[in-house]
């Protein structure tokens, strides 16, 4: 068994998340994708995501109908701050014959040597590469394997789509509908 998983903030989620997610089971051939809400990043212990209430509705919104897809909320149970080879490890016990890929943004490539127990999280997982649209892949160095996706790059983020939700500038495109409608009814990110 193949199984993908994709941590991150998804603060919020956004249409280049769902591409990602669906090269991933494509290139891949993944049997599962866990979508992983961090309750907070330790490289940025200063910045607030949204509340973990609103993050997940936004997940189960953008991702109702998919049926290989699921939503692990254990880092948010866990608590602040989330730690990569926690989660992987609970993986690893819970699914030990299966083989686990840890979705990555290239930009993250650099910092991956500080992740809490890397060395032990490249033994464990093999890493799938989301390419930044114009940007090299960079450079990765054992224990750490790589697979590098080809399809769906978007230059599209969550900070620029909170940004966007502040100024009042229409979301559609950028995010499923539900999610944009969510947003706006809400008000969130203002």
């Amino acid at each position: 068994m193949k199984l993908g998983l994709f941590g991150g903030s998804f603060d919020p989620v956004h249409i280049g998340h769902l591409l990602v997610a669906q090269a991933a089971m494509e290139e891949m051939g993944l049997d599962w994708l866990y979508f992983i809400p961090a309750a907070q990043s330790p490289f940025k212990p200063d910045t607030k995501p949204a509340p973990a209430s609103e993050r997940l509705r936004l997940l189960r919104l953008a991702l109702a109908g998919h049926n290989r897809y699921s939503i692990d909320d254990q880092e948010i149970q866990r608590g602040a701050p989330s730690y990569t080879i926690e989660t992987v490890r609970t993986y690893r016990s819970k699914f030990p014959e299966a083989n686990l890929y840890y979705l990555i943004g290239a930009d993250h490539i650099p910092l991956l040597p500080k992740w809490r127990e890397s060395e032990q999280l490249g033994n464990l997982v093999e890493f799938i590469t989301i390419p930044r649209p114009g940007e090299p892949p960079g450079m990765w160095h054992p224990p750490f394997r790589q697979h590098l996706l080809k399809g769906f790059p978007v230059g599209v983020s969550s900070s620029q789509i909170r940004g966007r939700a502040k100024a009042g500038l229409p979301l559609e495109g950028l995010v499923p509908r539900q999610v944009a409608e969510a947003i706006h009814n809400n008000r969130l990110y203002l």
